[in-house]
């Protein structure tokens, strides 16, 4: 299988950078030997755009992350950094559609950043009374987009901090770029054997080491983080947890994760074929070193190459190309066996998915329509599953629409006749299936809490969508306060909020975020068992 991942924040309902007050006093702070000048926005102070490695081009693209030198010259952090190269997208065009599930079809697709191979940057959003001896918890956010396309700039920390101080527990947001698609994810036995696979995850972890240098000066606390990301954001905040023999290296003491869980991949050399493309489209295959020649295409040629590859909207769906894979030095084995070894950090985590999160990407698999063709697209997920394993998977995810996704609508939403079913088997087999793992694993040797998001049912098609988590934070929703509690705490309660009990083996509880007038209960997480539970077993046998 792969790692389908998912997606993007959309500008529908992320807010950008909150504009500069009359506040006439200008943040600034002091990084080595240089002066780094912000912004001040009522009661936050921002700083965009500073950079926490060497910029990624020429001869470094395709390396590992080299560390930014001290400080040394003074630096205007008012705007945030170019995005990292971006995938284009293959948008579904499906007509008929209610003007509502458009809207935000269209903002979850949104791929409207300015990008460059030079971004390599983070941004600190920091209480405006904030010093150095603060010592404030601090959250480090890694956004989503399939491990192809997203950026920190849709994503207004402002509110993190703005919701913290609020409940008295205030905190310093972090939000941070990593390469994408082929310049974070490339994979093949040359990459393997230069030892430069899994770069954005390796971009992420530089940022890190970034922010326990220099966090302090923000007013941090560098022995006070919790790293926080949504989808492929939320699977790289978990490969992290399994990364390293589980050692944190004192790099993040929590973990906070939105759709997003260890995923079962198999060897960096499965990318083999798709290495090879890239050097046949750029005019590398009479070198005698391609990924050096790879370093050397122009820009231009080599994103036209990258964009003639599958993207999280190509048939069938979340199965990508470009995502994290088994390099010998990142990741030692597939991340799943890596949970069975026990190789995972002693941390507290949350973790939760929405209700729906096969949806938004099953508009790319229309075409769908029949048993048969379903047949044929599981096994084009399980090609070397037996056939009598692609049946009972068929059984378990039946064609009875009233049993499919958006869940729990009856006969509404049935776009094709295989629509609801084919987002059901993506959903539960990209996200449900991955997160349960995770906690049945991990539940008895450490903290966990979970959750599912079941609002926005009502929107045709999309029921409770991947990513629609995200309003209810970035909008100062109320999700947005267990965050913050959990940052500073280790622990998402708080006065003033339904108790939340820890996820267990004996009693998986789910905080469910609902619609109308009661927004939240408890819950048990035993939806689908038998089917998830044949998903747990797919993903173990066969990796991709």
């Amino acid at each position: 299988m792969m790692l389908r991942l998912s997606l993007l924040l959309t500008t529908c309902w992320a807010f950008v950078a909150a504009s500069t007050s009359n506040n006439p006093a200008t943040p600034t702070v002091t990084l080595d030997n240089a002066t780094i000048t912000g912004i001040a926005s009522d009661s936050v102070n921002m700083w965009l755009g500073i950079p926490f490695a060497l910029p990624p081009t020429g001869n470094l693209r395709f390396q590992l992350p080299q560390p930014i030198p001290p400080y040394n010259t003074n630096y205007s952090a008012t705007a945030y950094g170019l995005a990292c190269p971006q995938q284009a997208l293959t948008i579904p065009n499906v007509q008929g559609l209610p003007a509502e599930t458009l809207a935000y079809f269209a903002a979850a697709t949104d791929t409207n950043y300015s990008s460059s191979e030079d971004c390599l940057t983070l941004n600190v959003f920091a209480p405006a009374d904030a010093t150095p001896q603060s010592g404030l918890p601090v959250v480090i956010w890694i956004f989503g987009g399939g491990f192809q396309i997203g950026g920190t700039s849709t994503y207004n920390g402002s509110v993190i901090v703005n919701a913290s101080i609020t409940l008295n527990v205030p905190a310093v947001y972090v939000s941070i770029n990593y390469r994408l698609t082929a310049f974070g994810f490339l994979a093949s036995q040359e990459v393997k054997d230069a030892g430069v696979g899994n770069l954005g995850l390796q971009d992420q972890r530089q940022a890190m080491r970034w922010v326990q240098k220099y966090i302090s000066a923000f007013g941090g606390d560098p022995t006070k983080v919790t790293i926080w990301g949504q989808s492929s954001g939320s699977m790289s905040v978990a490969l992290h947890m399994v990364t390293n023999g589980g050692n944190t290296e004192g790099l993040f003491r929590a973990a906070f994760m939105e759709s997003g869980s260890p995923l079962p991949v198999g060897d960096i050399t499965h990318g083999q074929g798709y290495y090879d493309f890239l050097v046949d489209q750029t005019g590398c295959a009479n070198s005698s070193d391609t990924l050096q020649c790879l370093r050397e295409v122009p820009y231009s040629a080599l994103m036209d190459a990258i964009n003639q590859t599958p993207n999280i909207f190509s048939y069938p769906g979340m199965f990508l190309i470009w995502l994290p894979r088994v390099d010998g030095v990142f990741l030692t084995a597939d991340p799943q066996d890596l949970v069975l070894q026990g190789s995972v950090a002693d941390i507290p985590f949350i973790t939760g998915d929405c209700d729906d999160e096969g949806t938004l990407f099953s508009f790319s698999s229309l075409n769908v329509t029949t048993d048969s063709q379903f047949e044929e697209y599981i096994q084009y997920w399980f090609p070397d599953a037996p056939s009598a394993t692609i049946q009972q998977l068929m059984e378990y995810y039946p064609g009875n629409i009233t049993q499919g996704s958006p869940f729990d609508t009856g006969d509404l939403n049935a776009l094709t006749p295989q629509f609801k079913r084919v987002a059901a088997f993506q959903g539960d087999m990209s996200f449900h299936a991955r997160r349960r793992f995770f906690l049945e694993q991990r539940s008895s040797n450490q903290n966990t809490w979970a959750f599912l998001s079941k609002r926005l049912k009502t929107v045709p098609y999309l029921g409770s969508f991947h990513a629609s988590d995200l309003l209810n934070i970035y909008t100062g929703g109320d999700v947005v306060s267990r965050l913050v509690r959990f940052v500073a705490n280790l622990d998402p309660n708080g006065v003033g909020d339904l108790e939340w009990p820890m996820w267990t083996s004996y009693s998986p509880n789910l905080l469910t975020f609902l619609d109308g007038s009661v927004p939240q209960e408890i819950t048990q997480d035993t939806y689908r068992a038998e089917a998830i539970a044949c998903m747990i077993k797919l993903g173990l046998e066969y990796p991709i």
